[in-house]
C-alpha cells in the first residue's frame, strides 16, 4: 500500500509540531508517541475506543512491514500501546531518501499509516478538522480558517 505524499506531509508536520514542543527537559516521550496519544484522544471521543482500537490496529499491521521493530506492539483494548519497545529505529534511508516513509523510524511510519486511513475513511475535512482539536494552533493546510478559503 503506497503511502500519499499529502499523508506523509501530514505526518511530518505532526511530528515536527510535537519535537518543538517537547523540548523541555521534563518531556521524556518521544514526538511519535504524543502524536500518538493525541489523535487516540482526539479520535476515541470521535469513534469511541473499539473503533480507535480497530483503526489503530490495521496502522499497526501496514507499519509493521515497514518498520519490523513494531513486531512486539499490541493495541490494548482502550487504543494504547502494549510491548511498544523501541518506535524510533532508524527506517531504509534509500526509502526515506525517495521520499516513501517521513524521518523517524518506526513511530513515524505508523502515525503516517493511521493517517492515511483516517484520510480514506473520514476524509480530508472531518481529519483535519479533528487534528485542528488536538493541535489547536497548529497549521495543517493552506486554508484560511477564519473564511475557509486559500489563503
Amino acid at each position: 500500500m503506497t503511502i500519499r505524499r499529502k499523508t506523509r506531509d501530514l505526518a511530518r508536520r505532526l511530528l515536527e509540531y510535537e519535537a518543538m514542543a517537547g523540548e523541555s527537559p521534563e518531556s521524556m516521550e518521544s514526538a511519535s508517541t504524543r502524536v500518538y496519544e493525541k489523535l487516540r484522544q482526539s479520535l476515541g471521543e470521535f469513534v469511541g475506543a473499539a473503533g480507535f482500537h480497530s483503526l489503530a490496529s490495521r496502522a499497526l499491521a501496514l507499519a509493521r512491514p515497514d518498520a519490523p521493530s513494531l513486531s512486539a506492539a499490541r493495541v490494548t483494548a482502550d487504543g494504547s500501546f502494549e510491548d511498544l519497545g523501541e518506535i524510533e529505529p532508524q527506517i531504509d534511508d534509500d526509502k526515506d531518501q525517495a521520499g516513501e516513509y517521513p524521518s523517524g523510524g518506526g513511530g513515524a511510519i505508523l502515525i503516517t499509516r493511521l493517517l492515511d486511513l483516517l484520510l480514506i475513511f473520514l476524509g480530508e475535512s472531518l481529519t483535519l478538522s479533528l487534528l485542528r482539536n488536538a493541535w489547536p494552533s497548529a497549521a495543517f493546510d493552506d486554508r484560511n480558517s477564519v473564511h475557509g478559503r486559500k489563503a
